[in-house]
This record gives C-alpha cells, structure tokens and sequence, in this order.
C-alpha cells in the first residue's frame, strides 16, 4: 500500500517549540529571496536550447552522481542506470526501466539529503502526494513524463518559476562556449554565466594533459613551449571567459599545496611537465605554483578565485576506465592549509582586492585552519558545506566550528555545486532552513538579538554570495 509524501512546513527546524518559532519567522523573511547559484555543474546546453529533457530519468538519475554513487554501492550496475560507457558500449536505454529501478530502491537514500531534495521536488515541482516505491514507480514517472511535455517544465520557465537570479556553470579551458554565446544572443533574460576551470592544462596528472597543451596554444595562439607563452594562453583564456560572464575561476586539485618559485625556476619546472613523463613531485609543484600563478593574475582582471582541494577524485579505476570521471568514486582525503597555503598568501593574501575562496571536505580543518586563516587574511573567505557535507548535519558542523572564529562575514552564503538542475531550488530551500534554525538559538540563547538574526539571515541567503562571487 502506498503511503503519503507530505513536506511538514517546519522540517529541519529546531525541535523545541520557542526556538522553532523564531525560526519560523526568520524563514518566512527570506525564503522567497532570488536564488543565486555561483557555482555548479549544470548543462549550458539546457538553457541555450530550452528542450524538453527527454524522460524522467534524463532529468533525475543520470546527471546525479549523488543517485548513481548509491546504487553502485548496492549492487546495481552504472549500464543499468543509463549511465554512459567511455568506449560507446551499450546501457539501458529504456527509461521506463531505469526509474523503476531507482524507484524499487528508493529505500537506500533514507536518511541523506538526496532523500530530502527528492522528495521536495516530487512535492513541490510535480505536485506528487505519495511516496516513491517499486508500486508507484509507474505512477511517477507517468506524471513527471507528461509535465516534461509541456511548455512549462521546460528548461528556461522553471529557472523562471523558482526564481533562480543567475547560475554559474563550469567549462574547460578548452570550451568555445557557444552555448553562453547562444544564450547571450538569444533575447532571454535569464543570467547565466560560466566559470574558468583550467584544471586540463594546468593539472600535469589530467587525462591527455600534452595533448591538452597542443590545443591550449593552438586555441589561443601563443607558444606554449614556452613558460610566457604558457602564461599569456591563460590571460587570453580568462578574459574570453569574463566576457561571456565569468566573475570565478575554479580549481579542483587534490590537495591545497602552494608555491611561489623565482620566475627562472618556473620556467625550468614548466619546461619539465610540458614535454616529458612527469615525477609525482614536479606535478605537485607545478599545480601549486600555478594556484600563486593564477591569483596574481585575479589581481589583474577581478576573477574570483575558488580552490576545491581534498579529493581523490576517480578512486575506482575500474568504473573511471569504464565510464571516465565523476561517476560518483571520488573520496574525501585529510587536507593540510595552514602550511599548504603560506606560500601563496604571503605573495597575495594581505590584498583588499582580491577574493579566494576555500573548500574542504575536510571537516577537522574547519576550526583549526580555515576559519582562522579566513578570521584573519582579507583575501580569502570560507565557502559553504560541500559536496559530502551539503547536508543538514554538515551545514550545522560548518556553522558551529567556523563562526565563532571567522564571523558570518568572511563566509560566502550558500552555492549548491549541482549537475542535478532541479536540486538547485531544493538545496537552496535546505540550507535557508538550517541557516535559520541555527540564528534561531543565538537568538533564544541571547547571543543575537532577532533584528541581527534577520540581517544575517538575508546575508547568508543573498548579499553575501552577491558580493563574493561580484555578481
């Protein structure tokens, strides 16, 4: 038998009725606020084209490596989800079939936040009322398979419908970004901008990395044999970016390590990893020397910088040969910033004008590290929970480690770092509850006054996000 979906209006507030109440009211003065999303992994393609996503299981399943990361581990086949091999081979391509595998194991997400951003979509943007189960896969993908047909649930109108401001999508170096040229040129309204992440030819353990360094310099016209030439592809590169609305960069290397060589030495570390196998050791240098590389040139031209180190990303060899990267094997690891850092913040971390912003999915550097380094250096500010920690808990950990050292004001609001487009209004309502609920308990503990509460509420949701992101 089936059994209801019902969203409570309270879920995810604070249990005792007094602080719940506060809670309650600091929500109901920021949540319809615009959704600005700095940074994510959603598809340009989606909002230059405005097609219909094809079945439910194009729009719910296979973009989500949060979904597929689950089922893996139960047992269940990555063909069998749809999901794209490396070498063409085949995968399911009925849709019918993959929802209702997901749907007969619906069960394994109890508890995690993919449960809780979809439920609120089947709720919210489908206006289902019972749960998903093996007996009401049908039924679901029936009615979100019809609301995909319609005019309304294309990509543009719900990026209308929930108020989404701007997004920011992220592409290679080597991208043309036709589709933000597309969307530009189209007469929408709708903001959406790209983000500069040059980890291919800037990564010397990247997939293809020389051959990316051939097209990096045909692309941009410069010597990349040459440190220089190597250094100007990447101004020409950032300002393309910019001008099809990039205000960030993003780095995602697998630790925080920086350095700042005399400029004959990096040459002479370039020459190295430009053309020849690379040691373990040259290819850490040179990642960190670029992070230093990279945030004298944010001086330069304004881009913000964002630094996602800590993952062993493409752990399972075996699923990365298959089906390449991000399919949902990438692990936390222990991250080391105090150290790592000083090199680069001793070059540029005392300027006003510059932004970096540092991630971890290192939960022990919150209060040890970061908040401190971000507590004090006027470049750097801390971003929000993620990935693994985008999740209620992780949110309540983030606020109770970081606050007390950085303030509220040297962290950056909310972004929900998504591939998965519908899960960006559902993160967003998330974290604009547990934001509340926490101000909630300064205020009943007498530690902020409600009026305070109010202001940093819309802070976190807005303004602060808006300003570090120079949106």
């Amino acid at each position: 038998m089936s059994q209801p979906l019902t969203l409570h209006p309270d879920r995810l507030f604070p249990a005792d009725p007094g602080t719940r109440a506060v809670a309650r009211r600091l929500h109901a003065a920021i949540r319809d606020l615009p959704i600005v999303s700095p940074h994510g992994h959603t598809d340009p393609a989606w909002f230059a084209l405005d097609a219909p996503w094809a079945s439910p299981a194009e729009l719910l399943i296979t973009p989500d490596h949060y979904v597929f990361r689950m089922l893996h581990s139960q047992g269940v086949a990555l063909e069998d989800l749809g999901v794209p091999r490396a070498d063409g081979g085949p995968v399911e391509t009925d849709p019918r079939a993959i929802w209702r595998r997901f749907a007969e194991r619906y069960h394994l997400f109890r508890g995690t936040p993919s449960r809780i951003w979809h439920d609120w979509v089947y709720a919210e943007v489908f206006g289902l009322d019972v749960r998903l189960s093996a007996e009401t896969a049908d039924l679901y993908f029936d009615v979100i398979d019809a609301a995909l047909k319609t005019e309304a649930f294309r990509p543009r109108a719900l990026f209308e419908r929930y108020g989404i401001e701007v997004i920011a999508t992220t592409e290679g170096p080597l991208d043309d970004l036709a589709h933000h040229r597309a969307i530009r040129d189209s007469g929408w309204a709708g903001r959406v901008v790209t983000a500069y992440r040059p980890d291919p030819v800037m990564d010397p353990d990247y997939e293809d990395f020389h051959d990316n360094l051939v097209r990096f310099g045909a692309l941009t016209g410069e010597d990349v044999g040459r440190w220089q030439g190597y250094l100007a592809a990447h101004r020409k590169r950032r300002a393309f970016f910019a001008e099809h609305g990039a205000t960030s960069t993003d780095h995602g290397h697998p630790t925080a390590f920086t350095a700042d060589l005399p400029q004959d030495q990096a040459a002479a570390l370039y020459e190295r990893v430009a053309t020849g196998p690379v040691s373990a050791g040259d290819a850490e240098l040179f990642r960190g020397q670029m992070l230093t590389e990279m945030a004298r040139m944010s001086l330069d031209d304004g881009l913000v910088m964002q630094i996602h180190p800590g993952s062993f990303r493409n752990h399972n060899g075996t699923v990365f040969n298959r089906f390449g990267r991000d399919k949902g094997a990438d692990i936390p690891t222990r991250t080391d910033y105090v150290s790592a850092l000083k090199p680069l913040l001793d070059a540029v971390g005392s300027e006003p004008g510059l932004t970096i912003i540092l991630f971890t999915l290192d939960e022990t550097a919150y209060s040890r590290e970061l908040a401190p380094l971000a507590g004090h250096y006027p470049a750097l500010r801390l971003g929000p929970p993620w990935w693994f920690h985008d999740s209620p808990e992780g949110m309540r950990r983030f606020r109770e480690q970081a606050t007390e050292t950085a303030g509220f004001y040297n962290t950056v609001g909310f972004n929900d770092d998504t591939r998965a487009f519908l899960s960006i209004p559902a993160r967003h309502d998330v974290a604009r509850r547990m934001d509340c609920g926490w101000l909630a308990r300064l205020v009943v503990e007498h530690r902020l006054e409600e009026d305070e509460a109010h202001e940093v509420a819309r802070a976190l949701t807005y303004d602060l996000v808006k300003a570090a992101y120079r949106l």
